[in-house]
């Protein structure tokens, strides 16, 4: 069997043989009438009008017999059959095309559309000319691109050997032109905001450090675009959203990846039930544009999307799933031995955080069909509102479905003197050695000072929710460049 740089070897020296016949054998243009995709839906026409096409593609199959040759063409996911025969074209384009094309090449064909004896719809070619010559080969057909790590790295080549990969990019695009689409519908417009920030604000998380030579100043990159689609609030845009690449210096698994996509919306005039109204109707919309019905698989469970979701409040869920009774006047040493007595580290974790740890453990898989997990502790949420019944609360919720935390929404606090007080209460943790503690950002709380209106927001992650949809299991196989360890270094 060949190698590798046997094959590269053998078509460099193809090469000269195409560049002896083309002169540029990678030329900036082809002189294409059709796409693949017309000739395949006007077939019918164009074989009774035996009018001339030029189609152009990638080869993905060479079969040859004798003065005849059948190829593949593929083009943006369509294929069609190419036939070559000894007679329709000229000798020394025929031997060329034999001697010198592989599976993987370029290539332009000129021809009519023919049905072949196996009434297979087919272009008869009267010409071709080569597009760009390929050095290395591609993956066999039968066994594809398999490794998982190779798959990751060498994404063009998994597009091609892997169909349910291509599948599961495409189906991406369509969800986040169908969420654009529905908020736009829904009086939303769509903002860009910094990603480079001075402050990296709006999120719990530590940041990634650059250094901007210019200004001398040391920039982050942003954890959360949330600060400044409020500064547009307060601006009077009252209902904004972005699709945001956002970045955090964390670890890596199946469900994080250090850079991933959110949609952040946030609406004026509107608290968390208003907010939970708006997302509950986007879901069920969002999932009846993938699967057409209510029910889906995840994991091996299934998940029905009902008309109303289930709400839950937070202490609620760790009474009857945790079995810890009064948990919101448990003391923080019970607290830490109840963590303790589930396999959770204590050392240095607060009583909230705490328990939120306990939470994502003991009670998050039992959320499988859609679940609103509201009122969170204040504590846990330095840029929501209190609820004024219960002033340790927040007016939050988290939406859980298939046991993964997919929407994370709240009334947003809109009080400047508090906000600053938060501020400085996260700026503590951060000054005892807290990473992931939010600072203070003077320039918010003074455009929060001009008035800012009552207003709910929510973040959505984008990359969770396609392994919803397409019930996988690790953010590699839906985030099309991963981050990985230079392969070297290894």
């Amino acid at each position: 069997m060949s190698s590798i740089e046997d094959i590269r070897s053998t078509r460099l020296k193809k090469i000269e043989l195409l560049r002896e016949a083309f002169g540029d054998i990678y030329p900036a243009r082809s002189m294409r009438t059709h796409t693949v995709a017309d000739v395949l839906q006007s077939f019918a026409k164009l074989l009774k009008g035996k009018k001339l096409v030029t189609i152009n593609g990638r080869i993905r199959a060479l079969r040859p017999h004798g003065g005849s040759i059948f190829l593949d063409l593929e083009e943006n996911g369509k294929t069609l059959q190419v036939f070559m025969r000894k007679e329709d074209v000229e000798e020394k384009a025929f031997e060329l095309f034999s001697s010198s094309i592989d599976i993987g090449d370029f290539v332009e064909i000129h021809g009519g559309a023919y049905i072949t004896k196996r009434k297979e719809k087919s272009i008869l070619v009267h010409s071709w000319k080569i597009l760009a010559k390929s050095l290395s080969p591609l993956p066999e057909k039968w066994h594809g691109l398999v490794d998982q790590e190779e798959r990751y790295r060498l994404r063009s080549l998994d597009l091609l050997a892997n169909t349910k990969t291509r599948e599961i990019f495409l189906l991406r695009a369509k969800v986040i032109a169908f969420i654009r689409s529905h908020l736009e519908k829904q009086d939303f417009i769509e903002v860009e905001t910094p990603i480079l920030q001075s402050i990296p604000g709006g999120a719990t998380a530590r940041p990634f450090t650059t250094h901007h030579n210019a200004l001398d100043m040391d920039l982050y990159l942003r954890v959360a675009p949330e600060l400044y689609l409020k500064r547009l609030v307060v601006g009077g845009l009252d209902r904004v959203f972005e699709v945001a690449r956002n970045f955090r210096n964390e670890g890596i698994d199946v469900t994080h990846n250090p850079e991933f996509t959110m949609l952040e919306a946030y609406m004026a005039y509107a608290d968390y039930h208003a907010l939970m109204k708006f997302v509950e109707e986007l879901i069920q919309k969002l999932f009846s544009f993938v699967f057409k019905k209510k029910e889906q698989q995840f994991d091996g469970k299934s998940i029905v999307i009902p008309k109303t979701f289930k709400r839950i409040t937070f202490y609620d869920s760790l009474h009857q799933y945790a079995l810890l009774p009064q948990v919101e006047n448990m003391s923080e040493k019970d607290i830490q031995i109840a963590a303790k007595r589930f396999g959770i580290p204590t050392e240095g974790k607060a009583r909230c955080a705490l328990l939120e740890d306990i939470f994502r453990k003991t009670v998050r898989p039992h959320f499988i069909n859609p679940t609103f997990v509201i009122d969170w502790p204040r504590e846990l949420l330095p840029l929501a509102k209190e609820k004024s019944t219960a002033p340790s609360l927040a007016e939050s919720f988290q939406l859980y479905i298939g046991g993964v935390e997919l929407v994370k929404g709240f009334s947003e606090l809109n009080d400047p003197v508090k906000q600053r007080e938060l501020f400085l209460a996260q700026e503590e943790l951060r000054i005892g050695g807290d990473q992931e503690a939010q600072r203070i950002d003077e320039d918010f709380i003074q455009n929060m000072e001009y008035g800012m209106p009552p207003t709910a927001g929510f973040g959505m992650g984008i990359d969770r929710l396609m392994l919803l949809l397409t019930d996988t299991h690790n953010l590699r196989e839906i985030i099309l460049f991963p981050t990985l360890r230079p392969k070297k270094l290894q």
